[in-house]
C-alpha cells in the first residue's frame, strides 16, 4: 500500500543533495565558534532575513525558548494569541524556563488585531507585570497556515515600539508566508527584533532551526543556548543540509501550496466542510462532520487506506503538504477522498 503521510511537513526526508553535502561538510567545534559550515549557515541565514546575526539551534522550540529567555526577565508578561505555538505546544516553557506569564489574546486566523494588542499592554503599576514582548506567529499553525502581511506586522510593531516592547516572530514556516505573499522573507520580519525559522519542516533539512536578530541579541542568545544544552560540537554536518534548505528548498514551496489547493478543492467538491478562502499555504484544516462524528474517526478511516493525518481538534482534521508528496500521492489521495466523502 502506498503511504501518504500528511501529518506534518516535519516528516520530510533530506534530499540526496543534502545527504551528499553532509558527508563532505568541513567541520569544527561550534561551541568554540570553529565550525566553518555552521558559521557559513549563520551568516547566510542572517542575510536572508535582514538581521545582523543568526544562531543555529537544534529545534524551533529551543529557538523560541531562547528568544523568551533573552528578551525578557522573570515576572514579565508576553502577549501572544491564544492558539500560538508557544502557548499551545511548548510544554509551558515560558513559565518553567523564563518565568514569564503569557497573555493569550483572541485572533482572526492567527492574526492579532492592533486594538486588542493596545488594550492588552499593562500600565506601569506595582500590581502588574511588565509587558515586555509581543509574540507573532507567521505562518500560523493552528490558524491553518495563514499569514501576516508586512503591513500588518509593521502596524503591530509600531504600537510595540511606542511602548518599549520587543517583537519576536515565530516564523517556523516563514518561507511559506513569503512564498504566498510574494515578498522577501526580510520584508516580513523587518520590524521584528528577532525571528526563529525551521530548517526541518517544508525546507526538508533533517535537524535544526535558526534564531536571528541583532548582534548583541545573538551574543546573549548564544550563551542561553549553552545553558539549555544546545551547544553542539561538529554540527556542520547538520548545517550543510540547512544551507541547501534555505538556499534551494525555499524556492519550491509554491508546489506544496498548489498541491494543497488541489486537495482542498477536491474535499470541497465532495461536500466536506472546508473554507477555501482561508487556505493560503500548505496546511489544510477541514471538519469531517457529518461524514464522521469526530476527527479521530476520520483519521482512523484515512489511516486504514494509507493516508496519515492529524486530528487537530475534536472537529478538525489537518493535512500538511510537503516535498515528499508526489503527483502519484495526490492522485491516490483524490481516490481516497472520493471513497470516504461521497457527496449526496
Amino acid at each position: 500500500m502506498l503511504i501518504i503521510d500528511l501529518r506534518s511537513d516535519t516528516v520530510t526526508q533530506p534530499t540526496e543533495e543534502m545527504r551528499a553535502a553532509m558527508a563532505i561538510a568541513p567541520v569544527g567545534d561550534d561551541v568554540y565558534g570553529e565550525d566553518p559550515t555552521i558559521n557559513e549557515l549563520e551568516r547566510y541565514a542572517a542575510a536572508l532575513v535582514g538581521k545582523e546575526a543568526a544562531l543555529f539551534v537544534p529545534s524551533g522550540t529551543m529557538g523560541n525558548q531562547i528568544a523568551l529567555l533573552t528578551h525578557t526577565r522573570r515576572g514579565d508578561e508576553v502577549v501572544c494569541d491564544k492558539d500560538a505555538h508557544v502557548f499551545y505546544y511548548e510544554n509551558a516553557g515560558a513559565a518553567a524556563l523564563a518565568g514569564c506569564q503569557l497573555r493569550p489574546l483572541d485572533h482572526i486566523d492567527g492574526r492579532i488585531a492592533p486594538e486588542d494588542f493596545s488594550n492588552a499592554i499593562r500600565a506601569v503599576d506595582v500590581h502588574m507585570p511588565r509587558t515586555s514582548l509581543l509574540w507573532l506567529e507567521n505562518t500560523h499553525n493552528r490558524g491553518g497556515g495563514t499569514c501576516y502581511t508586512p503591513n500588518q506586522v509593521e502596524e503591530l510593531a509600531t504600537i510595540a515600539k511606542k511602548n518599549n516592547i520587543m517583537v519576536h516572530c515565530d516564523g517556523a514556516r516563514i518561507f511559506n508566508a513569503a512564498t504566498h505573499l510574494k515578498v522577501d522573507v526580510s520584508d516580513l520580519v523587518a520590524h521584528c527584533d528577532s525571528v526563529m525559522f525551521c530548517l526541518s519542516k517544508g525546507l526538508c533539512a533533517p535537524v535544526g532551526s535558526i534564531l536571528a536578530g541583532s548582534s548583541e541579541f545573538i551574543d546573549r542568545a548564544r550563551q542561553t543556548r549553552k545553558l539549555l544544552g544546545g551547544g553542539m560540537r561538529q554540527a556542520g554536518i547538520l548545517a550543510a543540509a540547512g544551507i541547501i534548505a534555505v538556499g534551494k528548498m525555499s524556492a519550491r514551496l509554491a508546489v506544496d501550496h498548489a498541491n494543497a489547493r488541489i486537495v482542498a478543492e477536491r474535499l470541497a467538491a465532495n461536500g466536506v466542510n472546508i473554507n477555501l478562502d482561508k487556505l493560503q499555504t500548505n496546511i489544510i484544516l477541514f471538519d469531517p462532520r457529518p461524514y464522521y462524528g469526530v476527527a479521530d474517526e476520520c483519521v482512523l478511516a484515512l489511516k486504514t487506506r494509507g493516508v496519515l493525518a492529524s486530528a487537530f481538534s475534536k472537529t478538525a482534521v489537518r493535512f500538511v503538504l510537503h516535498n515528499d508528496i508526489s503527483e502519484q500521492h495526490i492522485n491516490s489521495l483524490t481516490a481516497v477522498i472520493a471513497e470516504l466523502f461521497k457527496k449526496e
